[in-house]
């Protein structure tokens, strides 16, 4: 919409603009269900398993029942509700068996805190303890224990995955492209590798909470920082056979999330405590340990690919295996699976590609949507794999990029055609490539390689990502004018730190060419007050509730101009209008307020016309289809957005120690709505996948076990951490179908910032790195074990594509 428009002769899309937030997060009066209290509220707190697996056998309650200030104790014996995303497959508390460490097998509701703590320390819980399996390759072996053996019974959403009971298979994404046997046949040169990654932790600012109260005739509140309220109240009432009409979901300010609050989490345990406790309200808040061990985590991953290469260069064929834990539930791991299994290849054309993507079940923390939604940990894979193939024959990494990069007129892994709008990747990479130097040292480079002793090398990594969504994903939005004319605007997405509101407060002003200063944008959510959105994730937001925006605008300035007609005696199609009047384009000084029309006009006799100005906008995505489960060959993408990332690193090869001089990233964002919120983006996201890439990850003891619940343990990045500069960039191709030919960057800065340090540390060193994080020692130990290239080469095809993949053991 609007995408033919040039920045310039706009007043402000494509400019600054403040955030509408800013004042109120900055002096701390923005309200947080943190910050919540309600008359006679109690708190909850949980006794959690310290088993990964393990049978309970017997939970004793009396002593904690009598303990003062408890008013409520719940264990999952008393309950039967099952919940879940897109396969239900989780109780409210363990019942029978726990699937996990740190998993609630009770809880209790207090007075105090500190009462509901001494009264969880009062349950005393017998356990068998069973052998785990926590190793998701180890998972797939025939003797391997079943962490869900009753799979076969449970609901799941039939169109999208493919879960196989009698295994610990959740999901199996299949996509099947060309002929991958006649193309490893006609390569020149075969490569083949294996990658990996750990499960990491969201570390929102504000961990999850919820305030649930339980009222007379089933009539639910919840008060929750969950990323999607809508979301949070089909599932609710999925789970506990309510009429939606019951359940009203309120967010106010929300404290981060990343993708970890996009479903529901714990406000069905607040529920069944506040129903217990006689429709008190109840509280929970997660500690951050219960943040990494209670609450879902990023999925681990391991990836083989093995490709097939032309002798000039071209990948003619690539088959490609991703094994996705999901830990003990499947949650949004099962999408994570389908949606990496259509990006397998990022942004390259592969014209035979050959894909099995697995959601397997461990007895770990469960896997749930993260930043960038599978694509940080398979792209680490695909640029790594890039940067191999390119040293294999010969090629300089970035020339084999830009030879097999995604262009106009190629298709995709599902067979969708590139056209001249989807955007531009190759600008992206050669952008990103020149803001390092790419391919030489400058003269202050080599000086400072000769004084510090320090080896620096500059790597690049590619990037794309589409929505992950259904195929019949809308929104709405509406605005409401007020006596003075000023617009409120109301919408469901949720504004959790992205800035996406200030970018909608822009495009409303735009549209109705009204004061930006005129428009606000109503912050905290309500699904009894607000329009549905489906859900606050997968980069959709911007695209979806802008265009939905601007017909909301539409539809209010054509009851405004309706209005205004019949008051002015003129046909609409002959007004026009400005910040304040709607007046007749041939006769401009005759004209009437927007205040007058606002809330209804009164006419010099006393006749009233019109009534409240009120704009509703609908929008849901166009020409999109489920994926064939056999072949994979569908349209599953509303848009690709595409980038790269340049990155300069020095390494000391004596101790494997690194430092990060310079990140250069490069986005097609279509049209940046907001240059100081898209750079906001870049940097927030670069920084949080460059965590990913130095340090973060969880780690188990043989039990299963989370040994580094806790900051102490599980490192984030510091402002020690920080690359000594950064650049930000964008490409401008206008979608087609964009609000002003934008598209959606929220999770991309994310995506393949780990490669692109791993082949600037191989540009370095000459370090093979295929496991992140890349800490110091796991640097040093690459130094030192240097592997001849031709490890991972042949040149004529071994055995057939079609057989299936060997299942190593995890080393």
């Amino acid at each position: 919409m609007f995408d033919d428009i040039k920045t310039a002769d706009l007043a402000y899309v494509g400019k600054k603009a403040g955030r509408p937030d800013m004042v109120e997060k900055l002096t701390g009066e923005a309200m947080f269900v943190s910050d919540m209290e309600l008359p006679g509220m109690l708190h909850a707190q949980l006794k959690k398993s310290p088993h990964a697996r393990a049978r309970i056998k017997h939970i004793e309650t009396a002593k904690a029942a009598a303990l003062p200030g408890v008013r409520a104790i719940i264990t999952g014996e008393e309950l039967d509700y099952h919940i879940g995303l897109y396969i239900v497959d989780k109780y409210i508390l363990a019942k029978g068996e726990v699937r996990h460490y740190g998993e609630a097998v009770a809880a209790v509701a207090a007075e105090t805190l500190e009462q509901a703590r001494a009264a969880v320390e009062a349950i005393e819980v017998e356990y068998e303890s069973l052998p785990p399996v926590l190793h998701h390759m180890d998972a797939l072996k025939p003797d391997a224990p079943l962490v869900h053996p009753d799979l076969g019974t449970y609901s799941y959403v039939t169109a999208a995955f493919t879960p196989k009971p009698g295994t610990n298979i959740a999901n199996h994404t299949k996509l099947r492209k060309g002929d991958v046997d006649k193309g490893f046949a006609e390569s020149a040169y075969i490569v083949e590798r294996e990658y990996s990654c750990p499960s990491v932790q969201h570390v929102p600012m504000e961990t999850h909470v919820a305030i649930v109260q339980w009222g007379k005739g089933d009539k639910v509140s919840i008060w929750t920082s969950a990323q999607s309220p809508f979301t949070v109240r089909n599932l609710f009432c999925h789970a506990f056979k309510l009429p939606h009409i019951n359940v009203r979901v309120q967010t106010p300010y929300v404290g981060g999330g990343f993708g970890g609050k996009a479903g529901i989490g714990v406000e069905p345990l607040c529920a069944v405590l506040s129903r217990k406790a006689n429709g008190k309200p109840v509280k929970f808040q997660a500690s951050r340990e219960e943040e990494f061990s209670l609450l879902p985590c990023r999925s681990a991953l391991t990836y083989r690919i093995k490709t097939g290469i032309s002798a000039d260069g071209r990948i003619l064929a690539q088959h490609m295996t991703m094994y996705w834990d999901s830990g003990a539930y499947a949650d949004y791991a099962v999408n994570v699976t389908r949606a990496s299994g259509f990006s397998a290849s990022g942004p390259y054309e592969i014209p035979n590609a050959w894909v099995d993507a697995y959601t397997i079940y461990t007895n770990k923390p469960y896997g749930t949507a993260y930043r960038g939604f599978g694509h940080v940990e398979f792209h680490w894979a695909v640029e790594r794999h890039m940067e191999l193939i390119a040293s294999a024959i010969g090629m300089d990494p970035l020339e084999f990029r830009l030879k097999n990069a995604l262009r106009p007129g190629c298709h995709t892994m599902t067979g969708e055609e590139i056209l001249p709008g989807t955007g531009n990747v190759v600008k992206c990479i050669e952008e990103a490539a020149r803001r390092v130097g790419y391919g030489t040292l400058t003269a202050a480079e080599k000086a400072r390689e000769k004084k510090t002793g320090w080896k620096i090398g500059k790597g690049v990594a590619a990037l794309q990502k589409a929505p992950a969504m259904p195929s019949f994903t809308a929104t709405s939005v509406v605005l409401k004018m007020n006596e003075d004319g000023s617009v409120l605007v109301n919408l469901a997405l949720c504004d959790y730190g992205q800035g996406t509101y200030a970018s909608i407060r822009q495009i409303v002003a735009e549209r109705l060419g009204f004061d930006i200063e005129k428009v606000k944008v109503a912050f905290e959510n309500d699904t009894d007050r607000d329009p549905y959105d489906w859900q606050t994730v997968a980069s959709k937001g911007l695209l979806l509730s802008g265009n939905a925006a601007i017909l909301a605008a539409e539809d209010l300035l054509k009851t405004a101009y309706a209005v205004a007609g019949e008051a002015l005696r003129a046909n609409p199609r002959d007004l026009a209008h400005d910040g304040t009047k709607v007046y007749i384009k041939h006769h401009p000084s005759k004209s009437v307020s927007f205040s007058s029309m606002a809330v209804g006009l009164a006419m010099p006799n006393g006749n009233g016309i019109g009534g409240p100005l009120i704009g509703v906008g609908r929008y849901i995505a166009q020409g999109l289809s489920n994926l064939d489960k056999e072949t994979g060959e569908g349209n599953p993408a509303i848009d690709w957005t595409y980038g790269a990332h340049g990155m300069i690193v020095e390494v000391n090869e004596d101790t494997g120690e690194y430092r990060v001089l310079k990140v250069a990233s490069v986005y097609d964002v279509g049209r940046a709505i907001n240059p100081d919120i898209v750079r906001g983006q870049a940097i927030g996201g670069m920084i949080q996948g460059l965590g990913t890439a130095i340090c973060e990850g969880y780690i188990y003891d043989q039990q299963g076990r989370l040994l580094n619940p806790s900051f102490t343990d599980n490192k984030i990045p510091t402002a020690k951490d920080l690359p000594m500069e950064i650049e930000c960039a964008v490409v401008e191709t206008p979608q087609v179908d964009g609000p002003y030919g934008a598209r959606g960057v929220g999770e991309h800065s994310m995506i393949s910032v780990a490669p692109a340090l791993g082949n600037a540390i191989q540009k370095a060193t000459g370090a093979e790195i295929t496991h992140m994080p890349m800490r110091f020692e796991d640097v040093w130990r690459a130094i030192q074990k240097k592997e001849p290239i031709d490890n991972w080469i042949t040149k004529s095809p071994v055995g057939s594509c079609r057989s299936a993949p060997e299942l190593r053991n995890h080393e």
